[in-house]
């Protein structure tokens, strides 16, 4: 028996080892051109089948018109990545932010990813921004502190702004929006860098800080080699032998630890804690509240975004709070929120509102079964799909439940398109929402709410996402046979009942304010100001 499972797993290696090496000698070879044209023509029967607003932006005649073109101008065998970034400029034209393809990466052998797990690559832990036609670094921890607000000149040899422009070609957002391209990508560059060159070990950029310019080089390295290790702090009392041990604990203390370790976990998940890998000392959570001034009487929410966590702790407790110390004004920041979970806004929203609602309207789809759909994608795995099928009675049933047709037109009924009732500690104050190009998705959804009953005011910057609605909510991630690009395709229209005559464009601010990169220089937040001070003018 022991040589039968010995054989198995040996003959199990050799399949995976064979699987990788297969993948990445397809995704790096050159396709030739019918391979590339048969790709084309599969993603867009795809569209066409699934999509249930694939016209909404452009018509039907224009886009024929732009995978035609695209097939005719690929004269050329390509590799998948090159295909990846041609195709990206056509599929764009869909205008639906959500909609977006993927090149393939290089796979790795079992081998390798747990070498990669022994390594640290400390440029994952930037974030950036773009503004005033700048890329700088917006944020770092530890030593490259010193780094945040330095521009970013060069990555490797290539002008950052000539990457950006680039960036902002393949860059799909909802209808004939701007502003999320603008912001999306300071926002995701490494993401955007990742797919053009692929995964790299090493890279560069020339940095100009104040009046100085400099290289930094980011290499991945041994975990090892990454502690920093400050031996004037070390005491000599603090110093333990190996071979010493712990004392034994009490009944009394081990069950109080494990209270412990019970209530931090409950304490992260209803605030939505976000670990910064090998950095446990970096603190950082989703949800968040916070007082402006020196009493309690203007609160600031700020989320990062819908997902992440068990949230209704912490808007019940949240808005218990705000009622216990009779907090008169809510700010809620919802910048650079890319959105999330449908029902968490919707969840939210009960507490902001005090009259009887419906969040969503029934979503536009194409298929009676989009979980399905969705699930049985050809991108999942052969057993992930095994799994679906042996619940696709109840998966089946779901769907069937809670779609219905009208005027020749499915729709599926989410829970956020049932009737609900306020909150009975709903918030009765003045709201005010900071947006940006990057409120996207279910934040420019809950927008759209907020907007359309005039509960709010809103500063800042058009949001990323459309007011009229955006196709999202289900998935099916598609795989094109030859080159293995992948396309995400949104399988439900959602939006609210409140809409724009002017379709295409995001919710707009009652008060357009539009940060610079000075006011990062100097750690100016200018929406918040001015809301402030509006507050302090109506005193």
């Amino acid at each position: 028996m022991k040589k039968i499972i010995l054989a198995f797993s040996v003959i199990l290696v050799m399949a995976s080892c064979a699987s990788v090496e297969k993948h990445n000698s397809e995704i790096t070879k050159l396709h030739p051109v019918e391979d590339l044209h048969n790709d084309i023509d599969k993603l867009y029967k795809q569209l066409q089948r699934h999509h249930p607003r694939l016209y909404q932006y452009t018509t039907k005649e224009v886009l024929d018109f732009k995978f035609d073109s695209l097939k005719k101008a690929m004269t050329e065998p390509m590799d998948s990545r090159t295909f990846y970034k041609q195709l990206a400029t056509v599929t764009k034209f869909v205008g639906q932010g959500h909609m977006s393809i993927s090149p393939p990466s290089v796979k790795l052998s079992k081998t390798e990813r747990k070498e990669r797990l022994k390594t640290r690559y400390d440029i994952n832990y930037l974030e950036f921004e773009y503004l005033d036609d700048k890329l700088f670094i917006a944020d770092a921890v530890g030593k490259d502190s010193v780094l945040i607000n330095a521009e970013i000149l060069k990555i490797e040899n290539e002008s950052s702004q000539d990457l950006i422009a680039k960036y902002k070609r393949l860059i799909a957002s909802d209808g004939y929006n701007t502003t999320f391209h603008d912001r999306v990508v300071g926002n995701r560059f490494l993401n955007y860098y990742a797919s053009d060159k692929g995964t790299l070990d090493s890279i560069s950029f020339t940095l100009k800080n104040a009046d100085s310019t400099s290289v930094k080089m980011y290499k991945r390295r041994p975990l090892r080699d990454s502690l920093e290790i400050k031996r004037d702090s070390i005491k000599l009392d603090s110093i333990k032998l190996v071979n010493e041990t712990k004392p034994k604990l009490t009944k009394a203390e081990r069950k109080a630890a494990k209270l412990k370790r019970k209530a931090l976990r409950e304490y992260n998940s209803k605030y939505g804690f976000v670990p910064t890998p090998h950095m446990p000392e970096v603190k950082n959570y989703t949800r968040n509240l916070n007082f402006v001034g020196k009493d309690s009487t203007i609160a600031l929410i700020k989320i990062k975004g819908f997902q992440n966590g068990k949230y209704e702790g912490f808007y019940d407790d949240t808005f218990k709070t705000l009622d216990s110390l009779n907090t008169e004004v809510l700010i809620i920041d919802l910048r650079n929120n890319f959105g999330g979970r449908l029902n968490e806004i919707d969840y939210f929203y009960s507490y902001l509102t005090d009259e009887n609602y419906t969040f969503l309207n029934k979503s536009e789809i194409n298929s009676r079964f989009p979980i399905l759909k969705s699930m049985m994608s050809n991108s999942n795995s052969i057993l992930f799909k095994v799994f679906v099928g042996i619940l696709s009675p109840g998966l089946a049933t779901a769907d069937i439940l809670a779609v219905s047709k009208k005027d020749g037109q499915l729709y599926r009924k989410f829970k956020s398109a049932k009737p609900k009732e306020p909150k009975p500690l709903n918030f009765k104050g003045k709201i005010y929402v900071l947006i940006n190009g990057n409120s996207f998705s279910a934040s420019s959804v809950l927008s759209t709410q907020l907007k359309g009953t005039e509960r709010a005011t809103f500063v800042g910057e058009e949001t990323g996402g459309a007011y009229n609605g955006t196709v999202a909510g289900l998935f099916k991630i598609y795989e094109l046979p030859n080159t293995k690009v992948r396309a995400r395709i949104g399988l439900a229209h959602i939006d609210s009942k409140y809409k724009t005559d002017v379709d295409g464009y995001g919710v707009k601010p009652d008060v357009e304010i539009i940060p610079t990169y000075q006011d990062r220089l100097n750690n100016v937040d200018p929406e918040l100001e001015w809301v402030l001070k509006d507050i302090e003018s109506k005193k």
